[in-house]
């Protein structure tokens, strides 16, 4: 039984770029050694509301073969989620970048729907919602301007026989940027300027993927926030290396323990090994017509 969560990978990674305000809910099991780690460089949990008689989300899972993109879970006890209902303070409706980690997607759109002021919304979702709640799920969609799913998930979601066609379909929902996650394979961004590919950060060594994609989206959208202005194709580049970067550090250990205690000096000797990696410069050889 250890800390994880959405909010809690988002709030670790994202935390090195910007000051980030949790929303969500805990019971009264969620210890002080919890509220600690959840607070790390400063994250604030004024908007994280405490039930003392409920009890906190708890899942968990095995990853059965070799393959880390395949999970299966075994438990999941929505506890205090089960009548989860947003309250945000007016700092946090205030908020200029805002993310809607996975839950119902009724509630995503609430958030989204008193944060007026946010100039970028992304937001993470699942194929439970798509099968069960895709009416909903599409509305919040066109709600926000970045999406991010897996690569399957794109394709569940819009029918379309690859993900290149599903993330050209999505932009055409009113969506500026889609971004697939391929897990151990990297990610793919795309927007109408064109698109980008990122490997994953090549480790020798994996002990829990669990949270990986919360952690790459803490980078991507803590990044955006510390830009500042306009959020251009070129930013959302550089947010894919620095979310590529802070996911392969979450695999390197069980939970929370890698990425609270990472540097930021870390981090940026891993983008830079990305940028390396992912570089070349073309020398063009005489082709037979």
């Amino acid at each position: 039984r250890m800390l994880g969560g959405a909010a809690t990978h988002f709030a670790l990674a994202a935390s090195f770029f910007d000051e980030v305000r949790v929303v969500g809910p805990v019971g009264g099991d969620f210890d002080q050694a919890s509220w600690a780690t959840l607070g790390t460089r400063g994250t604030l949990t004024d908007d994280v509301e405490r039930i003392q008689d409920g009890k906190t989300f708890f899942w968990s899972g095995v990853y059965p073969t070799a393959n880390l993109n395949q999970r299966e879970t075994l438990d999941t006890q929505l506890n205090v989620f089960e009548t989860f209902a947003p309250k945000l303070s007016d700092a946090a409706k205030a908020c200029d970048v805002l993310f809607l980690a996975n839950i119902q997607p009724d509630l995503q759109r609430d958030v989204r729907e008193q944060c007026t002021q946010a100039r970028f919304v992304a937001m993470d979702s699942m194929d439970l919602w798509i099968n069960i709640a895709r009416e909903s799920l599409e509305q919040t969609i066109r709600g926000v301007d970045c999406l991010i799913l897996n690569d399957e998930e794109l394709e569940l979601l819009t029918g379309a026989p690859n993900t290149l066609l599903a993330a050209k379909q999505l932009l055409g929902w009113g969506l500026t940027s889609v971004v697939a996650k391929q897990g151990k394979y990297g990610a793919q961004l795309f927007t109408a300027e064109g698109q980008f590919a990122v490997p994953a950060f090549p480790l020798e060594h994996v002990a829990d993927p669990t949270g990986a994609g919360d952690s790459f989206a803490g980078g991507f959208v803590g990044y955006v926030a510390a830009s500042g202005g306009a959020v251009t194709h070129d930013v959302l580049v550089n947010a894919m290396a620095y979310g590529t970067a802070l996911a392969s550090f979450n695999v390197e250990d069980f939970g929370t323990e890698r990425v609270a205690v990472l540097t930021g000096a870390e981090i940026e000797e891993r983008v830079r090994v990305l940028e390396l990696i992912t570089t070349f410069e073309n020398r063009p050889v005489t082709l037979k017509a």
